[in-house]
């Protein structure tokens, strides 16, 4: 198994000051990323069936695995869905195509976005998940600006093995995540 930048950092790096920081006696309590999960919802597609090939496909070529269609499990009449009907897709990674996705992501995509100026760090869910919006899919260098028929964003959630949003929030951090400086105010 070929190991990427990334996960050798976490082992070689992270784990010890993660253990230094939080009074840790085992590495297996230290916090791991378990997986990260790619949503993109499409309430375009009630009215354009074919969005749906065109966003599973882009999603497909940024995550390096194939993606799922989602689909509505119940009728909603205010919003003219129908019970089955596919509504967007997602893809969950893990270990080696997990880490890499995430170097891919920290160290090519995020300095991509205009306007930049970190990334939020109040997206957390209190259980050690995180939770980032990413507003077009054409900061990924795998999608041609050309084939891309309209900008579609989605969701990159981290489910990780903390125990509370500090654990987390430190974490990442030490993987090389660029969150904005209001942190130390909210978690300090």
């Amino acid at each position: 198994m070929i190991k990427s930048h990334l996960h050798k950092t976490y082992t070689i790096k992270v784990v010890p000051q993660l253990m230094e920081k939080f009074s840790f006696k085992n590495t297996h309590q230290v916090p791991s990323i378990k997986k990260i999960s790619l949503n993109m919802g499409l309430g375009e597609a009630i009215q354009n069936p074919k969005s749906i090939e065109e966003a599973s496909k882009q999603l497909s070529l940024i995550a390096g695995q194939k993606a799922v269609i989602t689909r509505a499990k119940n009728s909603i009449a205010a919003f003219k869905l129908r019970e089955n009907v596919p509504i967007g897709c997602r893809v969950t990674l893990r270990r080696s195509s997990m880490w890499s996705f995430l170097d891919k992501l920290i160290h090519i995509a995020i300095p991509r976005i205009r306007d930049f100026r970190g990334i939020s760090p109040r997206a957390f869910d209190g259980s050690g998940n995180y939770t980032i919006g990413i507003r077009e899919q054409l900061i990924f260098p795998e999608i041609d600006y050309n084939q891309v028929d309209r900008i579609r964003g989605f969701q990159v959630t981290f489910v990780t093995t903390a125990k509370s949003s500090q654990e987390t929030l430190r974490l990442l951090e030490l993987l090389g995540m660029p969150f904005a400086r209001e942190q130390e105010r909210i978690y300090g």
